[in-house]
């Protein structure tokens, strides 16, 4: 049965909180869509680079700097897949991911840590990532873990990997780390595809999800490619998490900040479809506010909260999984 793509859907179907209206979600793109073809967005890897020239976009390759045509933008938006299976350990563990369905995870990544013997604040090490596991596998409020410290006394180039080997025995839920590069992403989907019995087990039951993070405002650094493009050659899920900071790295208005923020995950949804057309894909915001007295980024604030429900509700306007930091 051939159904044409949606012109217009309009849907209540779960918790909602709709800081902007259509109208309004519709000016940010378009805004985000000229930034997109302008302005363009800073991309430093050369196979990015190359993906993204190859499929008609105008590249400064003195500059590193891509601008992408809307159609491209938009194409990617609607072959990215509305829903998406965060597979547990155990079925019963299984979380979908899709437009207006509410789900929570833990925060991360967490570098110090109360000893439970001592008392004492310490650096957060392997054995930690392990227990904090545990503890995120007992709680049934939330749906899929985040790797909630890191072990720092390891190789920081691998500590991924160590990460991964810590949190795997012990949970059952879906797993999220953030990899720092494409050889990790390599490496992290051969370790989760062992646990499952295979790389086809693992594209039927996706038991891992990758985090990265562009560099505000406007660029997908090298690393960001890295993963985006391997990510979707392993048909395992990217959040693409900005981390726009209004008054900091994007303009201190909220419309300012959500262009841009919008602009960066954009263009690593793009990134990611042409690598892989139909590869799930998450839109992503850790995007908040800068205190302007210290220099510092907000969270818990009323700021954070505003601009993560304006995400939330872009995410709900494009229809993709989203993400989004609690306020």
């Amino acid at each position: 049965m051939g159904r044409n793509v949606l012109a217009r859907r309009r849907s209540f179907g779960g918790l909602s909180l709709n800081i902007l209206t259509d109208d309004e979600c519709h000016e940010i793109h378009l805004a985000t869509l000229e930034v997109l073809q302008r302005t363009g967005i800073f991309v430093e890897g050369e196979e990015a680079l190359a993906v993204l020239g190859d499929n008609g976009a105008d590249i400064d390759r003195k500059r590193k700097v891509v601008k992408l045509p809307p159609h491209m933008v938009e194409d990617a938006v609607r072959s990215a897949p509305p829903k998406i299976l965060l597979a547990g350990r155990k079925p019963e563990r299984d979380f979908i991911m899709e437009n207006t369905r509410v789900g929570f995870t833990n925060f991360g990544e967490g570098i110090k840590i109360v000893d439970i013997e001592t008392g004492a604040v310490r650096e957060t090490l392997k054995k930690d990532v392990a227990d904090t596991a545990r503890v995120i596998d007992a709680l049934d409020e939330i749906d899929v873990y985040l790797r909630a410290v890191g072990a720092l006394e390891v190789p920081q180039a691998v500590a991924p990997l160590h990460n991964a080997e810590a949190f795997f025995p012990n949970t059952t839920k879906h797993c999220f780390i953030g990899p720092i590069n494409g050889f990790n992403v390599k490496k992290l989907v051969a370790m989760a595809a062992a646990v499952v019995g295979g790389q086809d087990r693992l594209a039927e039951r996706p038991i891992l999800s990758f985090n990265t993070c562009p560099v505000s405002p406007l660029k997908l650094v090298r690393d960001c490619c890295e993963i985006i493009m391997e990510g979707a050659r392993a048909g395992l899920a990217v959040n693409v998490l900005s981390m726009a900071m209004a008054g900091g790295s994007t303009p201190v208005n909220m419309a300012g900040t959500l262009v841009d923020h919008n602009a960066e995950v954009l263009a690593g949804v793009v990134l990611n479809q042409l690598t892989r057309k139909g590869a799930p894909v998450i839109y992503g915001s850790s995007s908040t506010a800068m205190d302007l007295r210290f220099g510092l980024a907000v969270v818990g604030t009323p700021e954070c909260g505003l601009i993560n429900a304006a995400v939330a509700r872009l995410g709900n306007y494009y229809g993709l999984p989203t993400w989004v930091a609690g306020g």
